[in-house]
């Protein structure tokens, strides 16, 4: 969910697209042995990325967003350069240059945001050794080494970058965590070609398709979005602004994982099945009905999942069949395109509407709210059961606020319906598809005045009370739900969230 279009900002819009022109024909092998380029024909354009700036010297984009170690990766390149180099940066820690290649440079012409963009091919086996996580290539001409990065902050642009996931070669062996990456969110609000799936476009559609094979998707392209006023250093829906910060402190804590994209978890219905926890952390909107199929049947025989961030499942996406372009249906019959569909019933692809994500995770958005422009009031979570193991060592007590003093509750959070027992405690009522056993451990009633800035969803009920609630239920496995995107700004803020962090995490694993 982000604001309708007409209030929002577009981040970087004109300034990536590729640097790019239709390629020369008679497209052969590369001089370095193991590249090589694969010219094809330029898609039909509608709406167009416009033409870089004269500084974008490099752009490009993977043909899948994930790779196995061992295996190939295509690269996809343009440039009006002789040559370019590609820098790999793994992103952990923090970014650690892990190799790089070269090859030469070839111009091709933005597409359409609907299109695969065919842009001429650089081969890069990834070698085995490397570990599974997730991959920056920074893209330059020549063949240069630029500057060490400090942190996945610095290394985030909106061109000459791609992003993509290498999978581990022999799943879990070192580790029992598994980390999904929201590489279907991130490109849904990835504007290279003109458009992402939010807004409306000159022709009717019955849905909107976006192609992965485009810049951008996590970085290198131009983000649909205002920004985030209480970290304004990158732009909300890239890997940079929650996902990096959470990875970062993942490992810094000595935590060690797996990585996988939402279409691994899509195209392998057993790929969760080798660890003990799935974790998603910021804002992971959109799921396609494979993903969601597979990682309920992972819960259901066990597997654990622990969600630090929210806004997650809103959306449901259709994948093509090679897996490089995503469909969303959003808007009910007659209304008009750009019309904001979160607010009536009907939307085709709301996941609530036919199978309430709360079922899964616990939590709906629609029970929640989004504060989309500017800074937020401090609210945080009012929390409750802290004899629970997942709050030792942070210090709370009942009724305690958590998180208050930064905000942690928004730009976007979830919650589940909720009424109070005889002792005052929140306790869910189930009306909604929140299991019956759902523990509520925290929760922040959202200020209802029409001029608070919040912005609400239609649900079933006309109760106009919303409130994010985090807590945890089991069934087969267990799953945690903190209910908020902002969880991840406050861990490097807030020792109590890495307290509680690392306890979730810990007891899942």
């Amino acid at each position: 969910m982000s604001a309708p279009t007409g209030q929002d900002a577009v981040h970087g819009l004109g300034s990536t697209g590729g640097t790019a022109a239709r390629p020369a024909s008679g497209a052969g092998r590369t001089g370095n042995p193991g590249n090589r380029t694969a010219g094809s024909r330029l898609p039909r354009v509608r709406s167009r990325t416009p033409e870089p700036s004269a500084g974008v010297v490099v752009d490009g984009y993977p043909g899948r967003p994930s790779v196995r170690a061992g295996e190939t990766l295509r690269l996809h390149v343009s440039t009006r350069a002789e040559r370019f180099r590609a820098h790999f940066y793994r992103c952990g820690a923090r970014p650690r240059l892990m190799g790089s290649t070269e090859g030469p440079g070839r111009y091709a012409s933005p597409g359409s945001h609907d299109e695969d963009w065919n842009w001429p091919g650089h081969d890069f086996t990834i070698p085995e050794e490397w570990p599974s996580g997730v991959y920056i290539a920074a893209l330059s001409p020549g063949t240069a080494q630029p500057a060490a990065p400090a942190d996945a902050e610095a290394l985030d642009a909106r061109h000459s970058r791609l992003l993509f996931v290498v999978t581990a070669r022999e799943p879990a062996r070192t580790t029992r965590i598994l980390y999904k990456v929201p590489v279907f969110t991130y490109h849904a609000y990835n504007r290279s070609g003109g458009a992402s799936l939010y807004g409306a476009l000159p022709h009717d559609e019955a849905h909107r398709t976006v192609t992965l094979r485009r810049p951008g998707g996590g970085t290198g392209g131009p983000v649909k979005g205002m920004p985030d006023a209480h970290d304004p250093r990158t732009p909300r829906q890239t890997f940079a602004h929650w996902d990096a910060p959470f990875v970062s402190w993942l490992e810094t804590s000595g935590f060690t994982a797996d990585y996988c994209t939402d279409l691994d978890l899509d195209e392998t219905p057993r790929l969760a099945h080798h660890y003990r926890l799935l974790l998603s952390a910021g804002h992971d909107e959109y799921w396609s009905p494979r993903t969601r199929r597979h990682v309920t049947a992972y819960r259901d025989q066990g597997g654990n999942i622990a969600v630090f961030g929210a806004n997650t499942c809103w959306w449901r996406v259709t994948p093509n069949d090679d897996g490089t372009a995503i469909s969303c249906a959003k808007y009910p019959p007659g209304v008009p395109q750009g019309s904001d569909a979160d607010r009536m019933r009907g939307a085709p692809d709301h996941w609530w509407e036919t199978e309430p994500e709360n079922l899964l995770i616990g939590v709906s958005y629609r029970n929640g709210g989004g504060y989309w422009d500017g800074p937020r009031e401090q609210l945080g979570f009012t929390v409750q059961h802290t004899g629970h193991p997942v709050f030792a060592g942070t210090g709370l007590r009942e009724g305690d606020i958590l998180g208050a003093e930064h905000s942690l509750v928004g730009y976007e959070c979830d919650g589940a319906a909720y009424r109070r027992d005889v002792h005052g405690l929140a306790i869910p009522t189930g009306s909604d598809g929140t299991p019956a056993d759902f523990t509520i451990l925290g929760v922040a009633d959202l200020p209802t005045a029409p001029d608070s800035g919040w912005n609400t969803t239609a649900r079933e009920n006309t109760d106009p009370r919303r409130a994010a609630t985090f807590g945890l239920y089991t069934k087969g496995g267990t799953v945690f739900n903190a209910a908020t995107t902002d969880w991840p700004r406050l861990l490097r803020l807030d020792p109590r969230i890495r307290a509680l962090t690392r306890n979730v995490i810990t007891l899942l694993t």
